[in-house]
């Protein structure tokens, strides 16, 4: 019997805590005041490095996260700058993760070597007002259509467990199914006293059935990854996503939380039998 493939993901948080939005899941907030590290634009030397360290790490996907809304001509030109230095030299994919953006920022930094691009609708249409009121869902869906048509391969996904009922996360993955996304980051919200959310929402079984509805729901082959609050959410059970339809996972740390030790998480996947793929296609 073949043995399933899990792709591994690594995200860098090159620009920290410095973001004027509202949005009620985020440390990254200035308005919420969470106790994290707050920094800005890491050298892009240390990005390269750490690069090298991912793809060590077998990461065959690297992703360059910045705080912050959208994309401006500064944060283009800091991107693409990285871009080119890590394709001199590391053969990975390469993914960037900077707010919303227009079609010709995003060619830009395409031209640079970006391949792919997340941005998460983060909730449905419906619901969103309620986690966040200094920008739209309709522009982050713009943004989505923009990637896909500069070439890009989109990554998009959403937060559950932020209070939205089985009728806001059925709008929000019909929505998902509609942008036919190269791979889907499924994300379990994990509490901060600083914010306004109170807690998680869901129970484990209804993450499991998270994760199964969407797996069913988009295209064979497209990759469905479970990334933050991945240890929060379920706890010792976290390698059953496995089991759901999950197929990607992001290790080591995430923008503001800590994840699993990486030496920790790869000798246990290999452990229960799976292959870590060293291809992203």
């Amino acid at each position: 019997m073949e043995k399933k493939l899990i792709y591994l993901c690594a995200i860098n948080n090159i620009e920290s805590g410095i973001c004027p939005e509202d949005c009620s899941f985020c440390t990254q907030s200035t308005k919420h005041k969470a106790n994290i590290t707050r920094y800005s634009k890491k050298s892009i030397q240390a990005v390269v490095q750490e690069a090298k360290i991912a793809k060590k790490n077998k990461a065959v996907g690297y992703c360059l996260v910045t705080a912050g809304a959208r994309m401006d001509d500064e944060k283009v030109e800091y991107i693409s700058k990285i871009a080119r230095e890590i394709k001199k030299t590391i053969d990975i994919n390469l993914i960037a993760c900077n707010g919303m953006a227009t079609y010709e920022q995003l060619k830009q930094i395409k031209k640079a070597g970006v391949d792919s691009y997340n941005h998460n609708l983060e909730s449905s249409r419906s619901y969103y007002q309620n986690i966040c009121t200094t920008h739209s869902w309709e522009e982050r869906f713009q943004t989505c259509l923009y990637i896909k048509k500069a070439g890009l391969n989109l990554c998009t996904g959403g937060i559950f467990g932020m209070g939205e009922d089985i009728k806001d996360r059925d709008e929000l993955i019909q929505n998902i199914k509609e942008l036919e996304p190269k791979s889907t980051a499924i994300n379990f919200f994990h509490p901060n006293d600083a914010l306004p959310i109170p807690k998680n929402s869901l129970s484990i079984d209804e993450a499991f059935g998270i994760i199964k509805t969407i797996k069913d729901s988009l295209k064979k082959g497209t990759k469905i990854m479970v990334a933050g609050g991945r240890e929060y959410m379920f706890k010792d059970k976290q390698y059953q996503i496995f089991d759901y339809g999950a197929n990607s996972i992001v290790i080591g740390d995430y923008l503001t939380t800590l994840g699993t030790t990486v030496s920790k998480e790869l000798s246990t996947i290999e452990k229960l039998g799976f292959d870590i793929s060293q291809d992203c296609h």
